[in-house]
């Protein structure tokens, strides 16, 4: 492993993350509170919200040690964004820039930047937008795969991402992928491999690689995870660990770590949260901290 000194280190090129967030999402209403994530992968009870709260909406980090959550559903699709500080401190909203669309999904790359990247509005889309090292949302970018929605996403080999799953525009679930260059290109869509599934999350872990988990597939709400490999390779299922649902989030921590929190069972909203070790091992179940909801954010910082 690098070097990692308790905050946020680059080492050959490969940033890795303290601490992680997660926010907003849907409880009994729409929710705007947070819940910090140690450097151990404890979840913080709630904090007070800040910005407009929304489901549907995608977080990532930026800057090398900050996060940005941007876009969503208020009851109508949004382009809002917020930023979130080194010390995990969600900033009040930013007028939204590109096309307000829900159920969007991003990831890092090149380091330091981030992207933004599909999702719905009466149809769905395949638009792209970049998020600077400072934070700064581009407008529209044309993509070149084909337009789906409530996709996972999460960067790969330090500078790399990828997006995969979802549903596509004629409403079927599809596992096929797309990876995201080190300058924020998206490549033409892959073959997919896995379980085809809606509603799922995705994180970084062990400094270089990615893991999908959770969904909603053709068999209903599902635990399976698909490891990514340091060059972009998508494996096939592993056998779930965990309860079913949809609509959780992920986000590393402790530099080579990652923890999927909340989403829907399918009878009680959840709260409960699983680890990611360094070589993608999933945990069970921990029991949840903070409220319950789901179709949230998550993303790292420091």
């Amino acid at each position: 492993m690098f070097p990692f000194i308790g905050a946020n280190t680059l080492t050959a090129g490969i940033v890795t993350y303290d601490n992680g967030i997660f926010a907003y999402g849907i409880s009994g209403g729409l929710e705007s509170v947070s819940n910090l994530v140690s450097n151990t992968g404890v979840i913080a009870t709630d904090t007070t919200g800040v910005g407009t709260a929304r489901y549907g909406l995608s977080g990532c980090s930026y800057g090398e040690d900050k996060g940005i959550f941007a876009y969503g559903n208020t009851g109508v699709h949004v382009s809002v964004s917020n930023l979130v500080s080194n010390t995990g401190v969600v900033a009040t909203d930013t007028t939204g820039v590109g096309t307000a669309r829900t159920y969007i999904t991003s990831c890092e790359f090149g380091s330091d930047l981030a992207i933004f990247g599909f999702g719905e509005t009466s149809s769905k889309k395949g638009m792209t937008n970049l998020v600077s090292n400072t934070g700064v949302i581009a407008t529209d970018t044309s993509a070149v795969g084909s337009a789906k929605t409530q996709m996972g996403a999460c960067s790969f080999a330090g500078d790399q991402g990828i997006f995969a799953f979802g549903k596509d525009a004629s409403n079927s679930l599809t596992s096929e992928s797309n990876i995201v260059s080190n300058t924020g290109v998206v490549a033409t869509d892959v073959t997919g491999v896995g379980t085809s599934r809606r509603l799922l999350a995705a994180t970084e872990y062990g400094e270089d690689k990615g893991i999908f988990y959770n969904g909603n597939s053709s068999g209903g709400r599902t635990n399976v995870s698909n490891l990514v490999s340091n060059t972009g390779v998508i494996a096939t299922d592993t056998t779930g660990v965990g309860t079913a649902r949809e609509g959780p989030a992920g986000c590393t921590y402790g530099g080579d770590l990652g923890i999927f929190s909340y989403g829907h069972p399918g009878g009680d909203i959840a709260a409960y949260s699983n680890l990611v070790s360094n070589t993608g091992v999933i945990a069970t179940d921990t029991s949840g901290v903070g409220t319950a909801r789901y179709n949230v954010a998550g993303c790292s910082y420091n």
